[in-house]
């Protein structure tokens, strides 16, 4: 009896501390750590999934408005809608318009001269390696207004080019070209010999002589070594000037004009002209090509576009389940959206013209859809095709600035009722769950820690009754039997 009453006794002491049963009781502490914060742990991942949804939804909508606006822009820039200018006479200029222009009406060009660089070939040397000769040349720059003497452009500085006694002629024109003159020079092998050619730029003003000065100047007729055999003036020119400077000359719709430049801005609806070539007696005609077509299908494209966001933001803003049922930048943007087909897009508009997107055929359905309008559209397109296509441009106004500006307001990160302000606030929150995650985590590991150590005091002493219990055992069996 006593050796059943002490076998089972002990067996009940051994599976109370666990030493007998297996546990891990590493592996216990760490179950039971994360029990305890399992709750709050749960509640935070879940407002951080939803957080996440927010910010990726909110996010969505602002690049589709930006995209939106971004391919507005390029279309308008470098697309079918950009202004395109069509010359009767293609060979005497190419046309274009400055960004942000309209591109409208018709005008009449005749080029009677095309604006010229003064050229000069110097008197011919055996080689471009023969010696110059030691000394400065200086080139003053200004306008022979038709005659051989110059006038000085008193706002340019003359430049002068130090000439050592081993400098050749290829090296004076790497030093003409290096002076930030706006010069270009070269050596040109002719059937007479090696010349240096120096080219100036376009336009009268910038017409130039060269002086000669030094210790190799001869001080009366020059030769080749001599550094004054390379100075050149209109009164003594022998046949080295090869161009002379000039000033573009022509008639625009009737008025005389000149530039400086081939390339011409300053004219009506930002036209920009490259003069090409001359037609002197016989202008061409200038016009801009018929965009009924390409605005048409903009606008049939624009549609999709926006319904493309609208179902989105239906989407999103649904109160029964969408992820910003209840946020200010959605509902904001739901707003505009409604109202954009009414929004002046062209303030200053003359009466009878379109201004409104509507003019151009947007219209809004009751559910927050768009659609196209073409009734409206080609009534615009016929009797006002020029001022619908005014509002194709980059400028301050017009449909892509709507679009851009609602593009921009709705990114705003400073304003609580855009969509970049929920982003922002979103991200906020976000951030701040994180934080209290990571504080979790650690109150976590410390209990974890501290639970690990009590079951490891515990387990000790569980192995010490073990030890014991297991004298006692042996002892009771001893004497059992010792008595028989």
């Amino acid at each position: 009896m006593v050796s059943a009453t002490t076998s089972s006794g002990s067996s009940s002491l051994v599976a109370a501390f666990g030493g007998g049963s297996g546990v891990d009781m590493q592996k216990l502490a760490s179950d039971l750590a994360e029990a305890r914060f399992l709750t709050q742990k749960t509640q935070l991942e879940s407002r951080g999934e939803l957080l996440d949804a927010r910010i990726s939804g909110a996010s969505t909508l602002r690049n589709q408005l930006t995209q939106l606006a971004s391919a507005l822009g390029d279309r308008i820039r470098n697309g079918d809608l950009a202004p395109a200018a069509v010359l009767g006479n293609s060979s005497v200029a190419q046309a274009g318009v400055l960004p942000g222009g309209i591109g409208s009406g018709s005008y009449t060009l005749e080029v009677n001269h095309l604006a010229a660089a003064q050229t000069l070939a110097s008197k011919p040397y055996a080689a471009g390696t023969d010696l110059v000769g030691e000394g400065q040349l200086t080139i003053t720059f200004g306008n022979f207004n038709g005659t051989s003497t110059l006038t000085p452009d008193a706002a340019r500085t003359p430049v002068n080019i130090d000439v050592t006694a081993t400098d050749t002629l290829a090296d004076v024109a790497t030093r003409i070209r290096a002076s930030g003159a706006g010069l270009n020079a070269y050596v040109a092998q002719t059937a007479t010999g090696a010349r240096l050619v120096v080219k100036g730029a376009d336009g009268a003003a910038s017409g130039f002589e060269i002086s000669a000065s030094g210790a190799s100047a001869s001080g009366g007729t020059p030769a080749a070594g001599q550094i004054d055999y390379l100075a050149w003036g209109a009164a003594t020119d022998s046949g080295q000037r090869t161009a002379t400077a000039r000033d573009a000359d022509f008639v625009f719709d009737g008025l005389p004009m000149t530039s400086a430049s081939n390339k011409v801005t300053g004219l009506p609806g930002a036209l920009v002209l490259t003069l090409t070539g001359e037609n002197p007696g016989a202008p061409t005609s200038i016009t801009f090509a018929d965009k009924s077509k390409q605005i048409t299908a903009m606008m049939g494209d624009f549609v999709t576009a926006l319904n493309e966001i609208a179902g989105t933001v239906a989407e999103l803003a649904n109160p029964k389940g969408g992820d910003l049922g209840s946020d200010p930048g959605t509902r904001a943007l739901k707003r505009a959206l409604a109202g954009l087909s009414t929004a002046v897009v062209m303030p200053g508009a003359a009466e009878g013209e379109p201004s409104t997107l509507a003019d151009l055929g947007l219209a809004v359905n009751r559910d927050g859809t768009f659609r196209l309008d073409t009734a409206r559209l080609q009534s615009t397109l016929t009797s006002n095709l020029a001022a619908a296509g005014a509002m194709f441009t980059t400028g301050l106004k017009g449909v892509y600035a709507t679009i851009d500006n609602l593009a921009r307001s709705a990114s705003t990160r400073g304003d609580p009722g855009s969509l970049g302000g929920s982003i922002e606030r979103y991200a906020s929150q976000k951030a701040q769950l994180t934080e209290k995650l990571s504080t979790i985590a650690e109150s976590q590991e410390k209990l974890r820690e501290q639970l690990a150590r009590q079951f490891t005091w515990a387990d000790r002493n569980v192995a010490t009754s073990q030890s014991t219990l297991s004298f006692i055992r042996n002892q009771v069996a001893m004497w059992t039997n010792a008595g028989n």
